[in-house]
């Protein structure tokens, strides 16, 4: 079992969105109710944070140097100033269909383009008006997928032809894959693939490996699991927090594994209590992909 440690100096909330620059050597991330953005300097160890005005759902990192945060009413371009400043220009706002909305996972895909899900914040009313929303140089456009109540596990196979989400919420559990075409930027229908309900844990933030294969936190279990093209279970790694969110590949040679986490209305029994919200690294034995940066900005 691969040894894992804590590197985060705060404790996030609820954190979310890992991403690795390959060109800063930096981890960024975000802690969703405490409405920040998070920079690890890997060399140092340094850590930054930047409070915004709004819950912070999923970032992505752009070509231009800057952070794209998709927040509450919408989907800004963030630059980090010398903390705690930072400089947020909107690139465009969304109409929820519902009340108490707000962006939650999403990541770009190998052309530039930034695809996000939204959810209702209350988990708890099980409403499915989350839907699936893609920004790139015509604005924002969406929803181009519907009918989810906590959309997550995000994720593009290493040649882009299929990807592949998660609903989180303990009524569905399921993670689903898409064929994609990443010239026009079209899914596919949606296709059963992996049934989490009597596995560990609930499908919660993803990543693929340079095998192909499918990484995704098992959220109340304390697990992250990797799954084959195929389906098939291949490994589960514990992990010394009940709730691991989202896992992204990073370091030097893009061997380590991130995993940020949420703290627990309550302690769970069995963990440690102290590393809740903690972001955690392991060396799972394969290589990461790098994250594809955001290069579609909106023509105005």
């Amino acid at each position: 079992m691969p040894t894992t440690s804590a590197i985060s100096s705060a404790r996030d909330r609820v954190g979310e969105s890992p991403v690795w620059s390959v060109a800063a050597q930096a981890l960024y991330w975000v802690d969703i109710e405490g409405q920040r953005i998070h920079r690890l300097d890997w060399a140092s160890r340094t850590q930054h944070s930047w409070t915004l005005a709004e819950r912070v759902g999923c970032i992505a990192l752009s070509t231009r140097g800057t952070v794209i945060a998709a927040m509450e009413s919408g989907i800004f371009e963030v630059t980090l100033q010398d903390p705690p400043m930072a400089q947020v220009k909107c690139l465009a706002t969304i109409s929820h269909p519902h009340a108490s909305m707000r962006f939650n996972d999403g990541r770009c895909d190998a052309q530039g383009r930034l695809w996000a899900g939204t959810m209702v914040r209350d988990m708890g009313l099980g409403n499915a008006a989350g839907g699936i929303y893609c920004l790139d140089t015509q604005g924002l456009r969406g929803p181009v997928l519907e009918g989810y109540i906590t959309p997550n596990g995000m994720a593009f196979s290493p040649d882009g032809t299929t990807a592949y989400l998660s609903d989180s919420h303990p009524s569905v559990q399921k993670i689903w894959q898409h064929t994609f075409d990443g010239t026009t930027g079209t899914w596919g229908p949606q296709a059963a693939w992996v049934d989490m309900t009597p596995l560990p844990g609930r499908p919660d933030g993803a990543a693929v490996d340079s095998e192909g294969c499918y990484w995704i936190c098992g959220n109340d279990a304390g697990q992250v699991l990797r799954f084959s093209p195929a389906g098939a279970l291949l490994q589960s790694i514990a992990v010394p927090v009940s709730k691991p969110a989202m896992c992204a590949f990073g370091g030097p040679d893009l061997r380590h594994l991130f995993v940020t986490s949420i703290q627990p209305a309550m302690p769970a029994p069995g963990f440690d209590a102290a590393l809740d919200g903690a972001v955690l690294v392991l060396e799972p034995g394969v290589q990461g992909l790098p994250e594809p940066l955001f290069s579609q900005f909106p023509v105005r």
